[in-house]
Parts: structure tokens; sequence; C-alpha cells
């Protein structure tokens, strides 16, 4: 007898009904896929991410009493909710939104534009506990860093060992664990080995937060091959 595989749980969150609608139909026929909740609000969306407890929260940029990345923020910080995953989906493709919404705690960043199917995989990866950063995302923020002041000390990395560093600076430049693997002669199991310590020892949610810190810590320097 085999065990049901529980579908991942979906909330929606956006300050147009139809939009919504149109989230809900294109996950309704996936058999893995369930909607939980749906809010029009932040603020609803933080308590829906209470009540429902979603695995993947589509998130919304721009909505009235609090914006997605504020609401992001609030739900991404909050211990009881660990397991909850934000994926950030707006009409406005602007690097400062990018880097925001990262350094909210979200897991990926997609343009409500995004083909269907694309959107469906986004879910999943996000919900199998990956981060959606595509190259385009990942050389935002190295655009963002190129244009501030270098960094100061930082003792954050302080617990990792020289082969968790070699792990850590290839993340911040966005290989995936197997070219990880390709580029340090290892296999990807020992990179992804490697990546789950380093999530631990800092503290991270994701590869999301580990670019954020490759780059904030300085261990990756904007223009480095």
């Amino acid at each position: 007898m085999t065990t049901a595989v529980r579908p991942i749980r979906v909330a929606l969150v956006d300050d147009h009904e139809i939009v919504r609608r149109g989230f809900a139909s294109l996950i309704a026929p996936e058999p893995d896929l369930d909607v939980v909740a749906e809010s029009a609000t932040g603020i609803e969306a933080i308590d829906a991410a209470h009540h429902s407890r979603p695995d993947v929260v589509l998130m919304d940029i721009r909505m009235p009493d609090l914006d997605g990345i504020a609401a992001t923020a609030r739900i991404t910080s909050n211990p009881r909710l660990d397991q909850v995953r934000v994926l950030i989906l707006t009409t406005f493709d602007l690097d400062q939104y990018v880097y925001d919404a990262l350094r909210a705690g979200a897991s990926g960043f997609l343009l409500k534009d995004t083909p269907p199917q694309q959107l469906l995989d986004a879910i999943r990866t996000i919900a199998a506990g990956d981060a959606l950063l595509a190259p385009s995302i990942t050389r935002r923020l190295i655009e963002e860093f190129a244009a501030r002041p270098e960094p100061g000390a930082d003792d954050r990395l302080g617990e990792l060992t020289d082969r968790e560093l070699d792990v850590l600076s290839q993340v911040g430049r966005g290989y995936t664990n197997a070219e990880i693997a390709q580029r340090l002669i290892i296999s990807p199991l020992t990179a992804k080995t490697h990546v789950s310590r380093i999530l631990a020892k800092l503290d991270a949610r994701d590869r999301a937060q580990l670019v954020v810190i490759a780059y904030e810590t300085g261990l990756v320097a904007p223009g480095q091959p």
C-alpha cells in the first residue's frame, strides 16, 4: 500500500481578484498543488500564513495597507512560519524590488507574464527548498552591490571551513550543486551536503539568502569571474 503524497499548499496574494482567479485556475488541474488561501492585502497574507500554513505564497508587491515585501519580511522572520516559502510575482521589473524581495526572505522572484508552466515549476522548486535564482536575478544582485561601498569586517563566515567558503562563493555566483561539483571536483552529493551545512551555520533559509550573504560579506565581489 502506497502512502499518498500531500499536495503542495499554495496561498495567493494579490489585490486584484481577477489575477487571483487566474492563478487559481492555472493551479487547480495540478494534482500535486492545492490553493489553500487567497488574500488581497499584505495584512491578510500574514493572517492567511498563520491560519492556512501554506508551503508557498505567491506574493504581489504593490498592495493596500502593507506591501508584499514588508509582508514577506514579517512571514519569513516568524519562527512559527519557518516552513513557508515566498515567491514574489509582480508586473514591475525593477532592480530594487528584486534586491529588497530577497533581503526580505523571498525564495524567488518572477514577473506575472511568466509562461504558465514555468510558474508551476517555480512553485515546485520553491516548495522543494530550492531558490529560484535565474542568472538575470544574480546579475541584478551583482549590479546592486557594485554600486555599494566596500564591505567592512563581517564575522558571519567565521564558522565556515575553507571548503565551505569555496562552495559559498560558487553559490554566490549563481551555480547549481551540479555545477559546483564540477568546478570544485567533488561529487554532487558532497556539494549538496556542503550547501546544507552552510545554510545551517549561517541560519539562512535558502540559496537566495546565501547569495545575498556572499555579496554582503565581500566573499564574492562584483566583477569577479
